[in-house]
């Protein structure tokens, strides 16, 4: 009975080794196929660019000056901005652009270099002199607010002033960074990417989204600008992973050289009602670190403060453009309400 069991037991554990591997082989395949279907139907819509070692997206509008730059979030693309509507408020005084930061929509992101917010800032430092672009307006979304803070740190020359959207500045404990960093390590983090991890993600990405935008409504703009499907790609997937995951070391690289950044004009801007960063321990603090810049809180917005309020973050741009140039009553309101600053995106 003994020498009957052990070899039908051993039967039993290979095919259903068998069938767990031709699963996990189906679910790669329809995950790729899924993340190209998602590319074919939102392809390319800017320009290409070589920097760095690797191939950088932009897009591009407008001919004035002085340049603004505009740097996203974790899981988005540059299309955020185009949605939000500043995008082309900025184009109508600006040359602006906006990159995929590396990983992210059709900028490349190889895994020749832990990406760290200095290692992104040194390759946009590269396009933006390749492109002769000089003291430009650096706006920085969520972590893109790391990438602009490290470009304006180490590259001054690039950077004539920054704009802050609802930015995480100073190390703290989160609960959203020990999720997702699992699927930013090697082997393990692929297995999920390119099987179980976009089907998750397709089912979790509806609430993400809503609290990122809470307590204001998701708009259609957004939903259209930036589809689920190209989030869920496995490499982009890669690329927010191991942004969450290196969050808290980048605030920590950075903390101690917020000072060195009172020698430009820094506008803050934040949400008053943001679920994703708290806006005291971060835009209020960075604020009363460097003492020349303003902060701006928006009352009835959440993370997604330049959706609700695009022309406050063109006003920001405009104050720093033309220093000394009469502002806005909103410009100088320590906190405004959303119904002020709210445009159609749609």
């Amino acid at each position: 009975m003994t020498g009957k069991g052990i070899p039908m037991a051993s039967s039993r554990v290979t095919v259903g080794l068998a069938a767990a591997a031709a699963a996990l082989a189906g679910m790669a395949l329809q995950v790729r196929a899924n993340a190209r279907r998602a590319e074919r139907e939102h392809p390319p819509a800017g320009r290409f660019i070589h920097a760095g070692g690797i191939r950088l997206h932009y897009l591009e509008a407008g001919i004035g000056g002085p340049p603004v730059v505009l740097l996203h979030g974790n899981a988005v693309q540059a299309e955020d901005y185009v949605a939000s509507g500043v995008f082309g408020l900025a184009a109508e005084r600006h040359r602006v652009l906006a990159f995929d930061r590396p990983g992210y929509g059709y900028s490349e992101r190889p895994r020749d270099r832990p990406w760290t917010a200095e290692a992104q800032a040194a390759v946009l430092a590269e396009a933006l002199a390749r492109l002769g672009i000089r003291r430009a307006i650096v706006v920085g979304h969520s972590w893109g607010t790391l990438t602009a803070l490290a470009l304006a740190l180490n590259h001054p020359e690039a950077v004539g002033g920054l704009v802050l959207l609802s930015g995480y500045y100073f190390p703290t404990a989160r609960a959203d960074v020990a999720m997702i960093s699992p699927t930013a390590l090697p082997v393990l983090g692929d297995a999920i990417r390119y099987t179980v991890g976009p089907l998750v993600g397709r089912l979790m990405a509806p609430m993400m989204v809503r609290t990122m935008f809470a307590p204001a409504p998701v708009p259609a703009a957004f939903t259209s600008a930036v589809p689920t499907g190209m989030m869920l790609r496995p490499w982009q997937i890669k690329a927010s992973a191991e942004d969450a995951a290196a969050m808290i070391p980048a605030a920590v690289a950075l903390v101690e050289r917020y000072g060195e950044l009172s020698r430009l004009p820094v506008s803050i801007i934040a949400g008053a009602e943001d679920m994703v960063v708290d806006r005291d321990r971060q835009s209020a603090r960075l604020h009363r670190e460097i003492a020349a810049s303003s902060l701006q809180v928006v009352s009835g917005l959440g993370h997604m403060v330049h959706h609700g309020a695009p022309d406050l973050v063109g006003q920001a741009i405009e104050a720093i453009a033309a220093p000394g140039q009469p502002v806005s009553a909103a410009m100088t309101a320590s906190a405004v309400t959303a119904e002020e600053h709210t445009t159609d995106i749609g």
